[in-house]
Protein backbone atom coordinates (compact mmCIF):
# COMPACT_ATOMS: atom_id res chain seq x y z
CA UNK A 1 0.00 0.00 0.00
CA UNK A 2 2.85 2.92 1.08
CA UNK A 3 4.94 1.73 -2.33
CA UNK A 4 2.05 1.67 -4.63
CA UNK A 5 0.98 5.10 -3.21
CA UNK A 6 5.25 5.97 -2.86
CA UNK A 7 5.39 5.26 -6.59
CA UNK A 8 1.51 6.78 -8.01
CA UNK A 9 3.02 10.47 -6.08
CA UNK A 10 6.56 10.17 -7.65
CA UNK A 11 4.87 9.57 -11.37
CA UNK A 12 2.94 12.80 -10.30
CA UNK A 13 6.01 14.93 -10.05
CA UNK A 14 6.35 16.02 -13.21
CA UNK A 15 3.01 15.78 -15.18
CA UNK A 16 1.75 18.21 -17.37
CA UNK A 17 -1.53 18.75 -15.19
CA UNK A 18 0.69 19.14 -11.84
CA UNK A 19 3.27 21.94 -13.50
CA UNK A 20 1.40 25.04 -12.39
CA UNK A 21 1.17 23.26 -8.56
CA UNK A 22 4.61 22.75 -9.35
CA UNK A 23 6.07 25.57 -10.02
CA UNK A 24 4.15 27.70 -7.38
CA UNK A 25 5.06 25.33 -5.16
CA UNK A 26 8.96 25.35 -5.85
CA UNK A 27 8.97 29.11 -6.15
CA UNK A 28 7.75 29.32 -2.72
CA UNK A 29 9.71 26.83 -1.06
CA UNK A 30 12.65 28.51 -2.71
CA UNK A 31 11.84 32.04 -1.51
CA UNK A 32 10.82 30.95 2.16
CA UNK A 33 14.65 29.09 2.32
CA UNK A 34 16.12 31.95 0.94
CA UNK A 35 14.37 34.60 3.12
CA UNK A 36 15.78 32.55 6.09
CA UNK A 37 18.72 32.03 5.25
CA UNK A 38 19.67 35.56 5.06
CA UNK A 39 17.39 36.29 8.29
CA UNK A 40 20.20 33.84 10.00
CA UNK A 41 22.85 35.05 8.59
CA UNK A 42 21.85 38.49 10.09
CA UNK A 43 20.92 36.73 13.27
CA UNK A 44 24.29 36.14 13.17
CA UNK A 45 26.13 39.18 12.85
CA UNK A 46 24.05 40.79 15.03
CA UNK A 47 24.38 38.72 17.37
CA UNK A 48 27.71 36.42 17.55
CA UNK A 49 30.23 38.54 15.73
CA UNK A 50 29.95 41.41 18.51
CA UNK A 51 30.20 38.80 20.99
CA UNK A 52 33.66 37.31 19.67
CA UNK A 53 35.00 41.03 18.65
CA UNK A 54 34.32 41.85 22.51
CA UNK A 55 36.04 38.33 23.51
CA UNK A 56 39.53 39.56 21.61
CA UNK A 57 39.49 43.18 21.72
CA UNK A 58 43.47 43.70 21.40
CA UNK A 59 43.97 41.62 18.20
CA UNK A 60 45.94 43.88 15.42
CA UNK A 61 44.13 45.10 12.58
CA UNK A 62 45.91 42.77 10.25
CA UNK A 63 43.69 39.92 11.76
CA UNK A 64 40.39 41.36 10.31
CA UNK A 65 40.36 38.58 8.29
CA UNK A 66 39.70 36.09 10.54
CA UNK A 67 36.60 37.66 10.91
CA UNK A 68 35.83 37.17 7.39
CA UNK A 69 36.48 33.40 7.54
CA UNK A 70 34.23 33.13 10.51
CA UNK A 71 31.36 34.43 8.52
CA UNK A 72 31.99 32.61 5.68
CA UNK A 73 32.29 29.25 7.36
CA UNK A 74 29.00 30.48 9.35
CA UNK A 75 27.41 31.43 5.99
CA UNK A 76 28.02 27.75 4.73
CA UNK A 77 27.25 26.14 8.06
CA UNK A 78 23.79 28.20 7.87
CA UNK A 79 23.10 26.61 4.04
CA UNK A 80 23.77 23.45 5.54
CA UNK A 81 21.18 24.04 8.49
CA UNK A 82 18.63 25.17 6.14
CA UNK A 83 18.22 21.32 5.55
CA UNK A 84 16.77 21.42 9.30
CA UNK A 85 13.92 23.98 7.79
CA UNK A 86 12.61 21.84 5.09
CA UNK A 87 9.97 20.17 7.25
CA UNK A 88 8.58 23.37 8.97
CA UNK A 89 8.69 25.19 5.77
CA UNK A 90 7.38 22.23 3.63
CA UNK A 91 4.38 22.35 6.42
CA UNK A 92 3.59 25.93 5.48
CA UNK A 93 3.77 25.39 1.48
CA UNK A 94 1.76 22.02 1.83
CA UNK A 95 -1.87 24.16 3.95
CA UNK A 96 -1.43 26.54 0.93
CA UNK A 97 -1.12 24.18 -2.16
CA UNK A 98 -2.40 20.60 -0.56
CA UNK A 99 -5.99 21.14 -2.10
CA UNK A 100 -4.50 22.14 -5.28
CA UNK A 101 -2.25 18.93 -5.31
CA UNK A 102 -5.22 16.76 -4.02
CA UNK A 103 -7.57 17.93 -6.39
CA UNK A 104 -5.19 17.09 -9.90
CA UNK A 105 -4.77 13.81 -7.98
CA UNK A 106 -8.15 12.78 -7.32
CA UNK A 107 -9.51 13.93 -10.89
CA UNK A 108 -6.38 12.03 -12.66
CA UNK A 109 -6.67 8.68 -10.44
CA UNK A 110 -10.15 8.50 -9.19
CA UNK A 111 -12.31 10.17 -11.90
CA UNK A 112 -15.06 7.97 -10.61
CA UNK A 113 -14.78 9.05 -6.87
CA UNK A 114 -16.21 11.69 -5.20
CA UNK A 115 -14.63 14.67 -5.23
CA UNK A 116 -12.84 16.21 -2.34
CA UNK A 117 -14.04 19.62 -0.24
CA UNK A 118 -11.18 22.01 -0.22
CA UNK A 119 -10.90 22.83 3.36
CA UNK A 120 -12.10 26.78 4.43
CA UNK A 121 -9.26 29.02 3.80
CA UNK A 122 -9.53 30.15 7.73
CA UNK A 123 -9.12 26.75 8.89
CA UNK A 124 -6.43 25.64 6.34
CA UNK A 125 -4.53 28.83 7.38
CA UNK A 126 -4.84 27.79 11.80
CA UNK A 127 -4.29 24.34 10.19
CA UNK A 128 -0.59 25.30 8.42
CA UNK A 129 0.05 27.68 11.59
CA UNK A 130 -0.30 25.05 13.93
CA UNK A 131 1.68 22.13 11.74
CA UNK A 132 4.59 24.63 11.02
CA UNK A 133 4.57 25.04 14.99
CA UNK A 134 4.58 21.68 15.87
CA UNK A 135 7.47 20.69 13.02
CA UNK A 136 9.49 23.63 14.31
CA UNK A 137 9.44 22.14 17.74
CA UNK A 138 9.67 18.88 17.03
CA UNK A 139 13.09 19.62 14.66
CA UNK A 140 13.88 21.55 17.56
CA UNK A 141 14.31 18.21 19.68
CA UNK A 142 15.55 16.29 16.85
CA UNK A 143 18.34 18.81 16.44
CA UNK A 144 19.37 18.70 20.43
CA UNK A 145 19.63 14.88 19.78
CA UNK A 146 22.24 15.41 16.88
CA UNK A 147 24.21 15.88 19.79
CA UNK A 148 23.92 12.37 21.44
CA UNK A 149 25.90 9.63 18.89
CA UNK A 150 24.12 6.94 17.72
CA UNK A 151 20.54 8.23 17.88
CA UNK A 152 21.23 11.30 15.42
CA UNK A 153 19.78 10.71 12.32
CA UNK A 154 17.32 7.88 13.85
CA UNK A 155 15.87 11.08 16.06
CA UNK A 156 15.63 13.22 12.79
CA UNK A 157 13.60 10.26 10.60
CA UNK A 158 11.57 9.70 13.68
CA UNK A 159 10.66 12.95 14.27
CA UNK A 160 9.81 13.66 10.93
CA UNK A 161 8.24 10.82 9.70
CA UNK A 162 6.08 10.94 13.12
CA UNK A 163 4.96 14.52 12.24
CA UNK A 164 4.94 14.43 8.53
CA UNK A 165 3.00 11.50 8.50
CA UNK A 166 0.54 12.16 11.02
CA UNK A 167 -0.37 15.72 9.49
CA UNK A 168 -0.11 15.33 5.82
CA UNK A 169 -2.52 12.70 6.35
CA UNK A 170 -4.93 14.24 8.12
CA UNK A 171 -4.99 17.29 6.08
CA UNK A 172 -5.58 14.73 2.68
CA UNK A 173 -7.87 12.80 4.92
CA UNK A 174 -10.33 15.92 5.97
CA UNK A 175 -10.95 16.97 2.25
CA UNK A 176 -13.74 13.93 2.94
CA UNK A 177 -14.46 13.66 6.15
CA UNK A 178 -14.83 15.85 9.82
CA UNK A 179 -11.67 16.66 11.74
CA UNK A 180 -12.21 14.20 13.99
CA UNK A 181 -13.07 11.65 11.99
CA UNK A 182 -9.45 12.32 10.19
CA UNK A 183 -8.06 12.00 13.59
CA UNK A 184 -9.70 8.56 14.78
CA UNK A 185 -8.96 7.11 11.21
CA UNK A 186 -5.39 8.26 11.36
CA UNK A 187 -5.16 6.49 14.74
CA UNK A 188 -6.74 3.26 13.17
CA UNK A 189 -3.88 2.94 10.83
CA UNK A 190 -1.12 4.58 12.83
CA UNK A 191 1.43 2.28 11.94
CA UNK A 192 0.32 2.44 8.03
CA UNK A 193 0.66 6.16 8.31
CA UNK A 194 4.18 6.66 10.17
CA UNK A 195 5.64 4.22 7.80
CA UNK A 196 4.14 6.38 5.26
CA UNK A 197 5.61 9.22 6.93
CA UNK A 198 9.54 7.76 7.08
CA UNK A 199 9.38 7.68 3.54
CA UNK A 200 8.17 11.48 3.27
CA UNK A 201 11.04 12.02 5.66
CA UNK A 202 13.65 9.71 3.96
CA UNK A 203 12.76 11.76 0.53
CA UNK A 204 13.03 14.81 2.35
CA UNK A 205 16.85 13.89 3.20
CA UNK A 206 17.80 14.13 -0.75
CA UNK A 207 19.53 17.53 -1.60
CA UNK A 208 17.67 19.44 -4.33
CA UNK A 209 14.75 16.92 -4.43
CA UNK A 210 13.74 17.49 -1.22
CA UNK A 211 12.62 21.07 -2.39
CA UNK A 212 9.45 19.04 -4.04
CA UNK A 213 8.75 17.48 -0.59
CA UNK A 214 5.52 19.47 -0.39
CA UNK A 215 4.24 17.80 -3.82
CA UNK A 216 4.98 14.49 -3.20
CA UNK A 217 3.99 14.36 0.44
CA UNK A 218 0.55 15.40 -0.06
CA UNK A 219 0.42 13.18 -3.29
CA UNK A 220 1.16 10.26 -1.24
CA UNK A 221 -1.13 10.93 1.25
CA UNK A 222 -3.84 11.32 -1.29
CA UNK A 223 -2.84 8.06 -2.48
CA UNK A 224 -2.83 6.46 0.84
CA UNK A 225 -6.11 7.60 2.32
CA UNK A 226 -8.06 6.16 -0.26
CA UNK A 227 -6.30 3.15 0.13
CA UNK A 228 -7.09 3.14 3.93
CA UNK A 229 -10.40 4.16 3.38
CA UNK A 230 -11.39 1.29 1.09
CA UNK A 231 -10.03 -1.29 3.43
CA UNK A 232 -11.22 0.75 6.84
CA UNK A 233 -14.09 -0.33 9.32
CA UNK A 234 -16.54 1.96 10.25
CA UNK A 235 -13.60 4.78 12.64
CA UNK A 236 -15.37 5.73 16.43
CA UNK A 237 -15.06 9.35 16.73
CA UNK A 238 -14.21 10.49 20.55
Amino acid sequence: MIVESARAAASHLFRPEFRAVLWKSLGLTLLLLVGAWFGLREIFEWLALPFFEGMMPDLPSWTGWIGFIAGLFASIGLALGLALLIAPVTAIVAGLFLDDVAEVVEKEDYPGDPAGKPLPAMRSMVLSIRFFGVVILGNIAALLMLLIPGINLIAFFIVNGYLLGREFFEFAAMRFRSEAEAKALRAQNAGTVFLAGLVIAAFMAVPLLNLLTPLFAAALMVHLHKAVARAARPVPVR
